[in-house]
């Protein structure tokens, strides 16, 4: 960690300065290390180096400079002891349970997750005899009746998507370490800008680096934190062995993309409160969810939780399906996508994309109907943007 990290820094400035090695040469920007491996000054060094007994670098699937300096910037932002790069936010999520289980252990998860959160607590982890148990996360009683005696972690997402739903960190936290076991937590829709879920009891937080971290559509990436002891433990040599890696190129740029992340989360979280209010009352909208808004089923959980709303909206056009695909198709600023996060606002039908794996019960019980779109706002200017949602709903 630099310097500028260890002191109590607001997060503008962790982000442009924490985590920064620099080489011999005084370079000002990170400097991008495109290596696999390093040399040694002697045979006894690289011993020393592989029984963990000397600093340095050993090969670049283990770790790398660029990748040491992400880690660092990301931990401090999070306020977190250690963090582990990955090369996808999935494999995040992924190696964060799976570090933590063996065969015969049981996890407990929110039914509010992305499509592939889904799969890896519903049919990858069973393949190898570890049990889930999916809950209803605003339910504080089923996450407790969920719990067994074999109950290793509680996993869940907040704000979920797409619905988001807002969950109660610091009560489930509560119910995970009442039962022995851990909580992750995965913070991508708030960012660790407005959301701190290790502060909130929280044992571990993953992102997906590839939305707002980067932020502009350019690679993927993903990022796990905790303390030193929970990263050693379960996350450290699981990466070391297995190369869930993240490339020092990305790296790189997402050091980058921290640099400006509360200048465009900030603006793209109050374009969304625009969005928001501009079709709240439209009469083709029956139903918008945001939590910045009073009116949401969580609001009073928002206050307390969380320091600003989203960057995204989920809203239900009028006449389903059909007439969510004529409001996208009509859309000419926001582009169809399944991503979020980017400099670009981008807008997504999540039945037919992220969760269109579940059934039609399912997707009903999750609140995801025919007609919900979920919006990540860009930097546009708002009015054109409002202008171009406007302008769209007319052919829905």
């Amino acid at each position: 960690m630099s310097a500028s990290a260890k002191r109590s820094y607001h997060p503008e400035t962790q982000l442009v300065h924490a985590g920064v090695l620099r080489s011999q040469f005084g370079e000002t920007s990170e400097a991008l290390f495109l290596t696999q491996g390093y040399v040694y000054d002697s045979a006894l060094s690289a011993e020393k180096r592989f029984k963990n007994e000397e600093p340095g670098y050993q090969y670049s699937r283990f770790s790398n400079p660029t990748v040491s300096m992400f880690e660092q910037r990301m931990a401090a932002l999070e306020g977190a002891q250690a963090a582990r790069a990955t090369a996808t936010g999935m494999a995040a999520v992924t190696t964060a349970l799976m570090g933590q289980v063996k065969a015969g252990d049981h996890i407990v998860a929110s039914k509010a997750l992305f499509g592939s959160c889904l799969y890896v607590v519903e049919e990858h982890l069973p393949r190898y005899g570890v049990a889930s148990t999916l809950v209803d996360g605003t339910d504080l009683d089923q996450w407790r009746k969920a719990v067994r005696p074999n109950t290793k972690t509680f996993f869940l997402e907040t704000p979920t998507n797409p619905g988001l739903d807002v969950l109660d960190i610091k009560a489930v936290a509560e119910i995970a370490h009442g039962a022995g076991a851990t909580l992750v937590v995965d913070n991508v829709f708030s960012t660790p800008l407005f959301q701190r879920p290790l502060e909130l009891g929280a044992d571990c937080v993953v992102y997906s680096a590839t939305k707002h971290i980067d932020g502009q559509g350019r690679c993927l990436g993903g990022v796990i934190l905790g303390s030193e002891k929970f990263i050693q433990d379960h996350i450290h040599t699981l990466i070391r062995q297995t190369g869930p890696s993240l490339s020092p190129f990305n790296a790189w740029v997402l050091l980058k993309g921290l640099e400006t992340l509360c200048v465009r989360v900030r603006r793209q979280t109050d374009t969304a409160a625009t969005v928001a209010v501009a079709l709240s009352d439209h009469p083709k909208v029956s139903r918008l969810i945001y939590p910045g808004r009073p009116d949401h089923p969580q609001a009073e959980i928002v206050r307390r939780q969380m320091q600003a709303g989203s960057t995204l909206v989920a809203f239900e056009i009028k006449g389903g399906k059909a007439a969510a695909f004529r409001f996208q198709d009509a859309l000419k600023l926001v582009r169809i996508s399944n991503n979020l996060g980017d400099a670009k606002s981008l807008i997504t039908h999540p039945a037919t994309t992220t969760h269109q794996r579940l059934t039609p019960a399912a997707r009903a019980e999750l609140g995801i109907s025919d007609g919900l779109v979920r919006l990540s706002c860009g930097l546009e200017h708002p009015d054109d943007l409002v202008e171009d949602l406007l302008v769209a709903l007319k052919a829905a």
